[in-house]
């Protein structure tokens, strides 16, 4: 019996030792979700020079799940709202998205170029999509929170 006790301590021991030392692994940064436009950034020499809020009534949300992209955008002089679907993959530092099909300017403009690839900062709860010019130089970023 006592040998029975002395086992049993020993193995809750070492269960709440490695309960409480164990090393969490770095968790990481998905763009998994549902996120909200903010803010735009204009940049010059690849710094931020000036930053926009969205104007009010303007909205626009994308949804990131499962490789699949989808995005919403409304505006309250435009009579028609915008929206495209499609996929998208990231890297360390960059957005790549698809898109497939979506309102009627969007088909127009899928005419010309369906892949755009964003330089992306990736926070817990806030992102930056970034356009670059034909150099690589930063020009223009949209910038977003996490809703979901």
């Amino acid at each position: 019996m006592k040998k029975l006790v002395t086992i049993t301590t020993i193995v809750v021991v070492v269960l709440a030792a490695s309960l409480f030392s164990s090393n969490k692994p770095t968790t990481f940064h998905s763009i998994e979700g549902t996120w909200e436009l903010v803010s735009f950034h204009n940049y010059d020499d690849n710094e931020i020079t000036s930053t926009q809020p969205k104007t009010d009534g303007y909205r626009q949300v994308k949804m990131y799940y499962n490789g699949h992209i989808m995005w919403t955008r409304y505006v309250p002089d435009e009579p028609n709202g915008r929206f495209g679907y499609g996929s998208y993959r990231i890297t360390d530092n960059q957005l790549i998205e698809t898109i497939e099909y979506g309102d009627d300017n969007m088909m127009k403009a899928l005419d010309t170029m369906r892949v755009f690839t964003f330089d992306l900062e990736l926070k817990d709860d806030f992102y930056s999509q970034i356009n670059l010019d034909e150099e690589g130089n930063r020009t223009f970023s949209e910038n977003y929170k996490r809703i979901d």
